[in-house]
């Protein structure tokens, strides 16, 4: 037969069986304070002081113990146990018996120990009563009153601060209030302020993208300025007509801005050449009578590029200075007379500067009426200016004393005006 286990009640760890020597088990065993609950272990177990009835007689390896098993124990379960089981029973529900729980050694000393401090406090203040007794058996009537009114005074005493510091704290607690809604106030105040600074933030923030947004806006502008003012001295310094116009008078024929004007039998010139040499000496020509104000007579010169044109003044009459090939050469045609009225816008603008002392004198002189270019430093040759019975060379010849005059005209105009 298994032996019944036995649980302490207060830590709930499993007793310790004891043997001893020539008699049979029995289980540890402390005096412990009654208890009204009995506590059931793993096997249900209940205690009991009263023992087993088969005459003090167990059977061998069985358990000697003073407890009350109740639950299920098939090898426990006779007719003697059932019997005392429901005896003790009994008892304990209408409180004849005081049930003993058991206890292990470790929780016992704990609560011997918690016993012996309780009975050493209550020692204690009983020794106190005891003497506060025999302290007032030994005062007289006399000082019981003195020490009553002692005490009615102190108590007098201590109910005015009492009142005293009932009114101060009623009046903290005002104070509390007042404090506690001006506490509010200083943090709604403190919120608003909050919000106020984080806009003040983000404004902040915006300027400064926008001061930093201006400032390169301005350094840009600055860089454009200096840029522009430093374009603008070297324009100041560069001679508008010379990086214009350019003229060159070397070779057979005279070119002006890489055209070249005038045709020879061994070198040949579209018209469309020509043409375009004939609109830059107009455009030539045209701005430096703007720049020296002069007003033409009899003509006026119309700088149209490839198209360029006179047109008389006392007429409707349109001189072309420009051809395609197709005009005879051996009538006084319309080219032929549009070159005649340019030798004399030519000719009225030499008479013009020729007033300033600085002019430079021309080593070609012009002929209006008859149409050509005298070689008055040299040679004392005249090239007709026309093509009306008059050869190639010679054609081409007075186009290029024309150009060598304008090329010295152009100098001292850029010396003059520029």
């Amino acid at each position: 037969m298994s032996p019944a286990l036995f649980l302490c009640q207060s830590c709930n760890e499993p007793l310790k069986l004891l043997q001893q020597q020539g008699a049979p088990l029995e289980v540890q065993r402390h005096a412990n304070p009654p208890t009204k609950m009995p506590v059931a272990g793993e096997s249900q177990v209940r205690t009991s002081s009263r023992p087993y009835s088969n005459c003090g007689k167990m059977p061998q390896g069985s358990v000697c113990c003073t407890f009350t098993l109740l639950g299920e124990t098939s090898s426990m379960r006779t007719l003697d146990t059932i019997q005392n089981t429901t005896l003790e029973t009994f008892e304990i529900l209408s409180d004849q018996k005081v049930v003993d729980h058991p206890l292990c050694v470790d929780c016992t000393d704990n609560l011997l120990m918690q016993l012996d401090d309780q009975l050493t406090r209550v020692a204690s203040e009983n020794q106190s009563y005891r003497s506060f007794l025999e302290k007032e058996l030994l005062v007289s009537e006399e000082e019981k009153e003195a020490l009553h009114a002692e005490l009615c005074a102190e108590l007098s005493s201590l109910e005015q601060e009492e009142a005293r510091l009932t009114q101060e704290l009623e009046d903290l607690d005002g104070h509390h209030a007042r404090v506690a809604a001006e506490l509010r106030a200083v943090q709604a105040e403190s919120k608003e302020l909050y919000q106020q600074n984080k806009q003040h933030r983000a404004d902040y923030s915006a300027l400064k993208m926008e001061q930093l947004e201006l400032m390169d806006q301005l350094s840009s502008v600055e860089n454009q300025l200096e840029y522009a003012l430093s374009q603008l001295c070297h324009l100041r310094e560069t001679n508008i007509f010379n990086a214009t116009f350019t003229i060159l008078d070397e070779g057979p024929l005279g070119v002006i801005n890489n055209f070249r004007m005038g045709c020879l039998p061994g070198v040949r010139v579209g018209w469309t050449e020509i043409n375009a040499a004939w609109g830059q000496t107009v455009l030539l020509l045209f701005s430096l009578s703007k720049i020296a104000g002069l007003q033409f007579q009899r003509y006026q010169l119309v700088p149209f590029g490839d198209h360029s044109y006179l047109k008389s003044l006392t007429g409707d009459e349109v001189l072309p200075l420009f051809s395609d090939g197709s005009h005879s050469v051996f009538l006084n045609n319309k080219f032929d007379c549009a070159m005649k009225a340019f030798l004399d816008c030519l000719q009225q603008f030499v008479k013009e500067i020729e007033k300033d002392e600085r002019c430079p004198c021309l080593p070609y002189s012009i002929h209006v009426k008859e149409g050509v270019m005298e070689d008055a430093w040299d040679s004392g040759e005249c090239c007709s200016i026309r093509t009306h019975l008059n050869t190639e060379e010679e054609w081409s010849r007075a186009l290029k004393f024309m150009l060598t005059d304008l090329k010295l005209i152009l100098a001292w105009a850029s010396l003059r005006y520029c």
